[in-house]
């Protein structure tokens, strides 16, 4: 008996569209897909106790070094809870940057869910520094005062900047020297390691930081992210958290075999490397236009810049992006894997004839 002919059905989207919203937009690479359907053969246990998960650890302790142990979970709200949950007690706090993503981008879930009183700083360029630390980094023994205990850090920052060796050490050294763990919300660690040119454990294991939420999606994945701790000492309970927290995958095997294809070769730097090429490319197209006003230094894959609300609101319509201060008028563009040239110099025409033409 033949069998009937399968149609393939049409995208429901436009396939050529592009945008600078975010590095979220993007699809999947294609090595990652591939990965992902070579994963797909057979049965495997469930929950983690799969080749792909196992073979994991190993991929990770290359890059960070042996007492490296990574939980993949779904997504970075996710990975940046269960790492704060995995150091702190219930009467515990956790010091940040009021740019934060836990702080502003997570709908308090770290508080609420969490239950981690977060204790934020000012800083313009979402940086934390020894100084800052110390500003929330009080009330130690009072029974009155949520109880400081770590420190959270993002690498590369909400702002598109990034920390630096140098800066990382002495950060890290200090917070340790309060008895503060440290945490990296490590949505963009890959983008940030690019900039710097160094590995990946130069700006975590090498310089003392204790648990890292360990970006994927951003970079190329389908979904999933890693908890990834390096101190374990500091750390407690992560399987168990991770499963009270609903972040435990039935099929793990297939975050894991993502983070396999990513991290085994260089294609996260790769990608990383690309997609901070392309927010340089577009800042250095931009930032003469009269009209645009860059806010941020542009050190990884994003750019912020001020425009005026109705050009803003026109050039949406062309191609998406996000305002981040509508008071101000700041707007982010973000660039990504699979971000090309043609679609950085189709932009910044967009945005010349927008302020060029007195609208």
């Amino acid at each position: 008996m033949t069998e009937p002919a399968t149609e393939t059905a049409p995208p429901l989207h436009d396939a050529q569209a592009r945008g600078f919203a975010s590095d979220n937009s993007a699809g999947v690479h294609p090595e990652i897909l591939d990965a992902i359907t070579r994963a797909n053969g057979g049965h495997q246990v469930a929950y983690g106790a799969d080749a792909y998960t196992a073979r994991l650890q190993e991929v990770f302790r290359g890059h960070f070094g042996e007492r490296a142990t990574a939980y993949p979970v779904f997504n970075g709200t996710g990975a940046n809870v269960i790492s704060l949950m995995a150091v702190t007690e219930r009467w515990d706090a956790a010091i940040c940057s009021d740019l934060a993503h836990i702080n502003i981008d997570e709908c308090g879930a770290p508080e609420r869910v969490g239950g981690v009183k977060l204790l934020t700083v000012s800083a313009p360029d979402a940086k934390l520094t020894p100084e800052l630390i110390d500003r929330q980094a009080w009330g130690f023994g009072d029974e009155h005062h949520a109880q400081p205990k770590v420190v959270s850090i993002t690498q590369s920052t909400e702002v598109g900047t990034v920390y630096s060796v140098d800066e990382l050490s002495a950060l890290v050294e200090h917070a340790h020297g309060l008895g503060l763990v440290v945490h990296m919300d490590g949505a963009r660690i890959a983008n940030a390691a690019a900039a710097l040119g160094v590995p990946l454990r130069a700006i975590t294991t090498d310089v003392g930081v204790d648990i890292v939420s360990f970006g994927g999606t951003k970079n190329g994945l389908m979904f999933g992210e890693c908890v990834l701790v390096l101190s374990p000492d500091a750390v407690r309970g992560v399987d168990f958290v991770r499963k009270a927290s609903m972040q435990l995958a039935s099929k793990m095997r297939f975050v894991s075999a993502q983070f396999d294809a990513l991290l085994s070769g260089d294609l996260w730097l790769r990608n990383a490397t690309h997609a901070n090429a392309m927010a340089r490319r577009l800042h250095e197209a931009v930032r003469e236009v009269e009209g645009v006003q860059v806010t941020q230094r542009v050190e990884a894959n994003m750019v912020f810049a001020v425009l005026p609300p109705e050009s803003t609101t026109r050039l949406q319509k062309l191609y998406p992006f996000y305002v981040v201060d509508e008071a101000r008028g700041t707007v982010r563009w973000v660039t990504s894997y699979d971000t090309t040239e043609q679609d950085v110099d189709g932009f910044a025409a967009a945005v010349r004839a927008e302020l060029s033409s007195g609208n």
